[in-house]
């Protein structure tokens, strides 16, 4: 039986490292994690970690705070740590360790694998943003070979890679730099013999993302000094950083190329194959005729007189950007905005088959970086910070291919998963009850209203009666309990937390009573009907009717599984 490798997951997100290391194999477990977010009092990420793994491991408390002792001794430590300012601010005389500037996240690492002594992980997987390998400006490169030798003198041996995600196949261009090293003492460690060949051809990075040498460029160099020496002083006064997109340090001796991908697979992901069924899409994200000039304004080519602080006038020129984008390659780089339905040049538009523009909803959103559909979806957590979340994320496959390389390198076969990230997604995703399991309020709590005025922008949800309970919904009795159906059926794009009014749709005739929806839970009919003896999980709306229309309004709904999400003022101007 194949040993588990504990793996510790620093600055988890919402668990994409865990997402891709246990769609690689089962014998990665998270044993331990931490998710903080400084400034904020509502921890989003972490209530959708805690949600989606448990609160077992789970931490919510500031790295700075957390004593080392404190975290589990591990085989894997991962993380995608911030890009931060890593310059050493003092040498401590008496230890001979060295002191980062205070609140730079690295430092929390480094003061981790430096205190767990022996006992620190033989193996290290972290991601950051590209430019870190040319960071500062000031001193291109200082950053990153700062990280290198704090290492090296930790007794790692160190490869990174630069990843354009879309260049091996997967749906989002969104680049980023991939860091893994090993114990000098361990397996993988063993198995280096010479650093080019290594990074180009036998590496844990080489095997998982295959690249040939670009340009012939190729450089090796000597990291020089002890850690703040190199922070004072490395490269200093040059144009250019020395480290390329590939390479490896071994004794802080550094071998560094310049890479071309080569991907060889049969999948190629483009934005158009992550999306859903327009008719799945909630009305709140479609552009409006009146909006849809602000957009083509952000979107297009401008030149804007500014004047500067200095107060020089200057011309700020930016180029147009694709509009829609395009649904045939693979989506732009999503950035934390992307949320909200503001215009922005930076947000993605794509044009449905009916011609009409819209945003991505965030199961799209989770799709670009090859989470499960809805894993942001929590009852707390609004579409924005959803978008918010996953412009943080990485993209989970490329984790996945590097944690099937490290396995193989780690047991010399091929690994097993139970949970393997689906490439491909359902065009009519359904919504998984588990999403759910640890909650402790409902989904969806509302005032009741001592009032018949309507709000039209908020959410609606349109549900088909069936048949044999026409008769309990046209009875006119001020409050209704609606159960759904199996609820694997119930449309997963419906932002079930922000439900507001339902309106059941009769056949033939169209919607007239309106409810608010008081709670919305999960529950079973036997609840209510004991006799059903039906305890399968459904969703229950508890409804209080707040408006009966004169006549039926006669609507399009293109209900599909028999929902649709829309905004109440949408109804009611098909009335006008």
């Amino acid at each position: 039986m194949v040993k588990e490798i504990r793996v510790v997951e620093l600055f988890a997100g919402v668990g994409g490292f865990r997402i891709g290391l246990e769609g690689a194999s089962d014998a990665f477990k998270t044993i331990w994690n931490n998710q903080w977010e400084p400034s904020t009092k509502h921890q989003d990420a972490s209530l959708v970690y805690q949600a989606r793994f448990g609160k077992k491991g789970h931490c919510n408390e500031d790295i700075n705070t957390i004593a080392t002792n404190a975290i589990p001794d591990h085989d894997l430590l991962v993380g995608g740590f911030p890009c931060q300012d890593y310059s050493v601010a003092a040498t401590l005389s008496r230890s001979g360790g060295i002191e980062g500037k205070k609140g730079v996240l690295w430092w929390q690492i480094y003061r981790i694998l430096n205190e767990k002594g022996d006992n620190r992980p033989p193996y290290l997987f972290l991601e950051n943003v590209d430019r870190i390998i040319n960071s500062p400006a000031n001193q291109r490169g200082r950053d990153f070979a700062i990280i290198l030798a704090s290492l090296a003198d930790l007794g790692y041996i160190v490869e990174w890679r630069v990843i354009n995600a879309a260049d091996y196949g997967f749906p989002q261009r969104r680049k980023r730099t991939y860091i893994v090293a090993y114990q000098k003492s361990s397996i993988v460690a063993s198995k280096v013999e010479n650093a080019k060949q290594w990074t180009l051809f036998e590496g844990v990075l080489a095997k998982a993302f295959p690249f040939t040498i670009k340009d012939n460029i190729e450089r090796e160099f000597t990291i020089d000094g002890d850690i703040k020496n190199v922070s004072d002083n490395f490269n200093k006064g040059k144009k250019d950083s020395p480290f390329e997109d590939a390479g490896i340090m071994i004794d802080r001796q550094v071998y560094t190329t310049k890479s071309t991908p080569t991907y060889a697979g049969d999948i190629r992901q483009t934005l158009g194959d992550i999306l859903v069924d327009e008719s799945f899409v909630p009305e709140e994200f479609f552009i409006s005729d009146e909006e849809l000039p602000k957009w083509q304004y952000e979107k297009g080519a401008k030149k804007i007189n500014r004047i500067s602080k200095e107060g020089y006038e200057y011309v700020f020129s930016e180029g147009g950007m694709a509009f829609p984008d395009y649904l045939d390659k693979p989506s732009r780089t999503m950035i934390t905005g992307e949320g909200g339905n503001a215009p922005s040049r930076f947000k993605h538009v794509v044009q449905t088959p009916s011609g009409r523009y819209r945003r991505l909803i965030p199961i799209e959103l989770e799709r670009l970086n090859m989470f499960p559909d809805n894993h942001t979806l929590h009852a707390e957590v609004s579409d924005g910070r959803r978008a918010f979340l996953m412009g943080n994320a990485l993209v989970c496959g490329v984790v996945q291919e590097v944690g099937k390389s490290l396995y193989k390198f780690i047991y010399g076969k091929a690994p097993i998963s139970r949970n393997p990230i689906h490439i491909q997604r359902e065009a009519q995703p359904k919504l998984e009850l588990s999403l759910f399991d640890n909650l402790t309020t409902p989904i969806a709590c509302n005032t009741p209203k001592k009032t018949v005025a309507l709000d039209e922008t908020k959410h609606l949800l349109i549900g088909l009666v069936k048949e044999d309970n026409t008769e309990y919904f046209l009875d006119g009795a001020p409050t209704k309990i609606y159960y759904t159906g199996k609820t694997r059926n119930f449309p997963s794009t419906i932002a079930l937390n922000k439900l507001y009014y339902f309106m059941p749709y009769i056949k033939g005739k169209g919607v007239r009573d309106c409810y608010l929806v008081r709670i919305a839970r999960i529950g079973n009919k036997a609840e209510i009907y004991p006799e059903t003896n039906d305890k399968e999980p459904r969703l229950v709306f508890e409804l209080e009717l707040v408006k009966q229309f004169p006549e039926y309004i006669n609507i399009q709904p293109n209900i599909l599984y028999t929902y649709r999400d829309t905004t109440l003022g949408y109804v009611l101007n098909q009335a006008k």
